[in-house]
């Protein structure tokens, strides 16, 4: 299985489509590993190389003891991409993933094509509920989690006729290290990037899921307006995990920005 020693740390990664095309990076949410973008897999690499990885606390990467920060994921990022000898990036992240993004765009934009921000923030709170879940999964493990979490990732109907999807995600969820969640969630519990975004000049598309009770259509909104010059898409009927929800709709929504012979 393909590993690349990044910041003294195995990350674990995927690099798949032409070779030669442009690079999507693709980075994952919280609690989950690379196999949460499968949806997205072949509306992609009909047309580009798709560079998937589990962030350091998750999948089959290293998950060091924490606390961890949104500038180290960055740098994780940033230094898989060296290793690879890859340039620039269209990088697409969802929650924790976008919170990546965002710390590119801000410090490494000339590494970016484009950025697409799905379902994430700027900065969430309260730092108590981060605790206490740091708390939780130290002590209970991620089986103590799990049924909350995916409750909050998607809507109640979607639960109640995706059982092989939500399975997916369950079993994610429950592979994530404790350590590495924990780790994780301090990253996220300390992050403020509510003005550093101003500052993104990449071409940036911004998805919510109109159902998302964690990064709700307001937070996503006010996300937007802090991005000079970025798109805002509202995915109807979908909540945290839009891609996985909403596949189809959200697979359109990217290829077409993607796409796009012109983003300004």
């Amino acid at each position: 299985m393909p590993h690349a020693t990044v910041n003294d740390i195995e990350i674990y990664y995927e690099l798949s489509g032409p070779v030669g095309a442009p690079v999507v990076m693709l980075s994952n949410s919280l609690g989950t590993r690379l196999e949460m973008w499968d949806p997205q897999m072949p509306a992609l690499t009909e047309r580009y190389q798709v560079l998937r990885y589990d962030s350091r606390g998750h999948g089959r990467s290293d998950a060091p003891p924490g606390p961890y920060s949104v500038a180290m994921l960055g740098e994780d990022a940033l230094a898989l991409l060296d290793t690879l000898g890859i340039a620039q990036v269209h990088f697409c992240g969802l929650s924790k993933g976008g919170m990546v993004g965002q710390w590119l765009g801000t410090h490494h934009g000339d590494r970016l094509e484009s950025l697409t921000l799905c379902a994430t923030a700027a900065r969430l709170g309260p730092a108590d509920l981060w605790n206490q879940r740091i708390e939780q999964s130290a002590r209970e493990g991620m089986a103590s989690l799990v049924d909350g979490v995916t409750e909050r990732w998607f809507t109640a109907g979607y639960r109640a006729t995706a059982a092989a999807e939500i399975e997916q995600v369950r079993a994610m969820i429950l592979a994530t290290s404790p350590q590495g969640y924990g780790a994780c969630c301090a990253a996220i519990r300390d992050m403020d990037q509510s003005e550093a975004v101003r500052s993104i000049r990449t071409p940036t598309l911004i998805v919510a899921g109109a159902d998302d009770p964690a990064t709700t259509i307001d937070v996503m909104r006010d996300l937007h307006e802090r991005i000079l010059g970025s798109r805002f898409v509202e995915i109807r009927q979908a909540a945290h995990l839009l891609n996985i929800e909403q596949a189809e709709r959200f697979n359109r929504t990217l290829t077409s920005f993607l796409d796009a012979p012109s983003r300004d």
